[in-house]
């Protein structure tokens, strides 16, 4: 689904409680957390889910708003006067033209780390399915994000242990970066999953690039491949969902290392598609 097909119609207001970088300040990357609070009290959402930011113009092409989505990094929070509260993680980014070789900003990305407490502006929303948690707690999840695709899983991790408790199935989470420094919620200043550490269930793993200045990818293969025997038993047990967030390249990252993990290109992808039409694969790719 393309960004100009998303509804724009309902939109809602909504104040900077906070806006907090969550990098530390000698990283080559700022990513900023900002909670927000929106004007109407109906406004639900759930883990999973991403709400759309207008950024204001004019832009190119005469838009008098430039949209993007980001996703939820809390679960559903309200103010004492019953609003409701959203926590995003925003990377500020810049490109690079491939003809000029000139460096944009990025219009979203550095509209919203900009912002300041008390600012005010425009979102619409949710969209996108939510993050479902299997009704079975003896189910293992196997959740799998990279950059800001650690926003859901943020969101999803603290509702399964601080909403439904009492979990019984494996939980492990992956995190990939580019450097350590990159690891929100889960580096020296804010280790938001430290809670769930004591957790019997609970465990999660980083996959660092070996070579971040080289711009090398993620090592999804050392990070995973190093578990690979918790992995494969996970995959065969059909009580195991997983859940993947991030950039879409991912999908062809972990791919390559899952068709090495079960024996080959054909083996996984008959794999993946039994755990798609059973309901146990769930992507958010952007």
């Amino acid at each position: 689904m393309k960004l100009d097909d998303y509804n724009k119609e309902n939109q809602f207001e909504a104040a900077v409680l906070s806006s907090e970088r969550i990098t530390p300040e000698d990283a080559d990357v700022e990513i900023r957390e900002l909670v927000l609070e929106v004007d109407r009290a109906d406004f639900d959402y759930s883990a999973g889910q991403s709400i759309g930011v207008l950024t204001p113009g004019p832009h190119d092409l005469s838009h008098d708003y430039h949209f993007r989505l980001y996703t939820v990094a809390d679960t559903l929070s309200r103010s004492d006067k019953g609003r409701p509260r959203i926590t995003i993680a925003v990377r500020r980014c810049t490109y690079i033209d491939d003809y000029s070789g000139e460096r944009f900003k990025g219009v979203s990305s550095n509209y919203l780390c900009d912002l300041k407490q008390g600012d005010k502006l425009l979102i619409t929303g949710p969209y996108g399915f939510a993050f479902e948690v299997p009704e079975d707690k003896d189910a293992n999840l196997v959740l799998i994000g990279a950059g800001t695709g650690i926003a859901p899983f943020r969101a999803f991790v603290k509702h399964i242990y601080n909403d439904i408790r009492d979990w019984k199935g494996k939980v492990r989470l992956f995190y990939g970066a580019h450097t350590g420094l990159e690891l929100i919620y889960m580096n020296e200043y804010r280790d938001d999953f430290a809670q769930y550490y004591d957790q019997e269930t609970f465990e999660a793993f980083s996959a660092l690039s070996p070579r971040p200045n080289w711009a090398d990818p993620i090592a999804w293969d050392y990070c995973l491949e190093g578990r690979s025997e918790e992995i494969l038993e996970m995959l065969d047990d059909p009580k195991t969902h997983i859940y993947v967030a991030g950039l879409e390249e991912v999908r062809d990252e972990l791919d390559d290392v899952f068709s090495r993990l079960t024996g080959s290109e054909k083996r996984w992808q008959r794999r993946r598609a039994e755990l798609v039409a059973g309901g146990r694969w769930t992507e958010l790719l952007y």
